[in-house]
C-alpha cells in the first residue's frame, strides 16, 4: 500500500476515535456510554486497516478485556499549573518523544490519594498526554503502563476551566502492547502510582 494511502487510513482512524470520545463527552460518562465506546473500539481493532493488531491477529480477535465498569473511578480534578519543563519520555524498546510537563493533578481515588503529572506534546500542534502505571502493571495490565488521555489522537474526556475529567474506566494500553511494529512512549516514573487502578483495559 502506498504511503499516501496509509496516511489517509490513519486520518480516518483518528477521526473515528475523536468521534468516539466526543460521544462520551456529549452523552455522559456512565456505564451505557462506556459499553458503546468499548463496542466501537473493538470494531476498530477488528476491521480498520490502521488497527493496532496485526492482520493475522485480527482473524481471531474477539474483543479487548476490561475491568468491570466502576463509576467511582470517574474523577474530576483541578489542574495545578506550572512553568513548562521540557522532558523526554522513553519508548518501549528504542526511541523517545519530547514533551513539556506543564502541571499536575491531585485527586482522591477508591484506593486513596494520588497525583499525576500532565504532559504536552512538543511537536507541531501539541496535545495533552497522560500516561500512568499502577500496582496492577506487570500482572493484570501491561508493565509499561496505560494511557488515560492522548488528545492528539482524539482520546479526550473533557475539561472545563481548570477542571479535567479523569475517568480511569477509559484507560487503555498503548498500541505496542498489541503488536511489536509500534513504538510507544511509556509512563515515566513520576506517574507510577502505588495503588491498584482496577478500571479500564486489562491484559
Amino acid at each position: 500500500m502506498s504511503e499516501p494511502q496509509n496516511s489517509l487510513d490513519l486520518l480516518g482512524y483518528r477521526r473515528i476515535v475523536a468521534e468516539m470520545y466526543a460521544a462520551v463527552r456529549n452523552d455522559g460518562n456512565d456505564a451505557r456510554t462506556w459499553s458503546r465506546w468499548r463496542t466501537d473500539r473493538d470494531e476498530l481493532f477488528a476491521m480498520h486497516p490502521q488497527s493496532p493488531l496485526s492482520t493475522e491477529a485480527r482473524g481471531s480477535f474477539v474483543g479487548l478485556p476490561y475491568f468491570p465498569y466502576d463509576p467511582a473511578w470517574r474523577i474530576e480534578a483541578t489542574v495545578e499549573r506550572s512553568e513548562p519543563d521540557q522532558i523526554k519520555i522513553g519508548h518501549r524498546g528504542s526511541g523517545e518523544t519530547g514533551f513539556a510537563r506543564f502541571g499536575r493533578v491531585r485527586f482522591e481515588t477508591p484506593q486513596g490519594e494520588a497525583q499525576l503529572s500532565l504532559f504536552w506534546l512538543a511537536g507541531y500542534g501539541g496535545g495533552l498526554f497522560l500516561p500512568f502505571r499502577d500496582a496492577t502493571s506487570g500482572t493484570d495490565t501491561y508493565e509499561g503502563g496505560r494511557y488515560l488521555l492522548d488528545t492528539v489522537k482524539g482520546a479526550d474526556l473533557g475539561h472545563e476551566d481548570d477542571r479535567i475529567v479523569l475517568d480511569f474506566n477509559y484507560s487503555y494500553h498503548p498500541s505496542c502492547v498489541h503488536d511489536d511494529r509500534w513504538s510507544c512512549p511509556l509512563a515515566p516514573p513520576e506517574n507510577w502510582l502505588s495503588i491498584d487502578v482496577r478500571a479500564g483495559e486489562r491484559l
